[in-house]
């Protein structure tokens, strides 16, 4: 099966830009989430060989969630300057890579992520998604995992749906539910009040699905029966804002992502003027061993043919 890696842009460049110490460039401008970001794509390329690549960001403007909560995000500081500059410096130097930036006016990188592995479902590619973003785990599927940062910039967790359940004790189709009770304090919505994660998996694992508990009320203890009820209106909005959109409009076609396109040498420009000269050294390593493996796939490939 071929594979397609889809990178969040937004949350890798978040951990980067906290995780990494300030670095300069040539002109002296800070540029520590762009360091950390191409060192995590030259690491996902490097192990996961992928057949295609896209990047996906969030759009400035407002999206559908904030125009159905006012409080969507709204906690949230404003992006420092040298943060906001270096976003434009990776759109710079995946152009010179010939990477593919898919973004859509109104929808954030989650929803244009899940858009594309949905298409990738229907190729029947299987898709990794590379996140820190763990509201991304509810598009686990069979064709689908998501490659999670857990610990600053190195150490990383592959999801499937038996992680999923192993980690959170629900599987990955129920895991808007999850987050229909216990909310998103780093997307600024509540679910329902004293409901934690240990107690929204049980009642889960019990009722299977948000509304299958909300139709047996009656069968839920006292103290959680009340809170569930006194909250059931947020926690119906909460399952909205946790609710990634699959069709988003977009066009999306897998060669125009192709590892094939991948221009090396304008990577190797942009890492120079960078000043990126530890991660051109890993560079020529990288795509030497990335092209071989690639070829000897192939050929494989086409023996099973034969």
């Amino acid at each position: 099966m071929q594979k397609l890696v889809v990178i969040d842009g937004n949350a890798i460049l978040h951990r980067a830009y906290h995780a990494l110490p300030p670095l300069t460039d040539s002109k002296g401008e800070v540029v520590n989430a762009v360091y950390g970001f191409f060192s995590m794509l030259l690491k996902v390329i490097s192990e996961k060989k992928p057949d295609y690549l896209a990047v996906c960001f969030d759009r400035s403007k407002p999206t559908v969630r904030q125009s159905m909560y006012v409080g969507y995000h709204a906690h949230r500081p404003q992006l420092p300057d040298d943060f906001a500059t270096q976003i434009g410096k990776v759109d710079e130097v995946l152009e010179k890579m010939k990477v593919n930036i898919y973004a859509v006016d109104g929808y954030e990188a989650d929803d244009v992520i899940g858009t594309i592995s949905r298409i990738d479902a229907r190729e029947d590619i299987e898709t990794i998604i590379v996140t820190g973003d763990r509201d991304l785990l509810q598009l686990v599927d069979k064709h689908t995992k998501v490659l999670m940062l857990i610990t600053g910039m190195t150490k990383t967790l592959l999801f499937d749906e038996a992680a999923v359940e192993e980690k959170y004790g629900v599987h990955p189709r129920q895991f808007i539910d999850f987050k229909a009770l216990v909310g998103d304090a780093s997307d600024g919505y509540p679910g329902v009040t004293g409901i934690g994660p240990k107690t929204a998996a049980n009642l889960l694992q019990k009722f299977k699905t948000f509304e299958g508990l909300y139709e047996h009320l009656n069968e839920v203890p006292e103290k959680q029966r009340m809170q569930l009820a006194t909250d059931a209106e947020q926690a119906v909005l909460a399952k909205k804002l946790a609710t990634i959109i699959r069709d988003v409009p977009l066009q999306f076609n897998h060669e125009d992502c192709s590892s094939k396109n991948f221009d090396i040498h304008g990577l190797q420009q942009a890492f120079e003027k960078l000043n990126f000269k530890s991660l051109n050294k890993r560079l020529t390593e990288i795509f030497l061993d990335f092209r071989e493996k690639k070829k000897s796939r192939q050929s494989e490939g086409q023996m099973e043919l034969l």
